[in-house]
């Protein structure tokens, strides 16, 4: 049985790659690359799923905006 899962895929300043599952709560980690992004992230869902043992929604996913703000 396989789940689908939406992640956010972001690079800080320092040149790693971020990962956040918005579906799981504190799902999230880094990476120096992105293909080793995917499987960390990979394991990081599996070890959510396995420590909440609990249901989880995944909302249905529309896009990604980003606002320029005055500060």
């Amino acid at each position: 049985m396989s789940q689908t899962f939406d992640m956010i895929i972001e690079k800080d300043s320092d040149g790693f790659y971020l990962s956040t599952v918005p579906a799981l709560q504190g799902c999230h980690t880094q990476a120096k690359s992105l293909d080793e992004l995917l499987v960390r992230t990979r394991e990081v869902i599996e070890l959510c799923l396995e420590v909440e043992n609990t249901s989880y929604e995944c909302n249905e996913f529309i896009g990604m905006q980003r606002l320029t703000v005055p500060v």
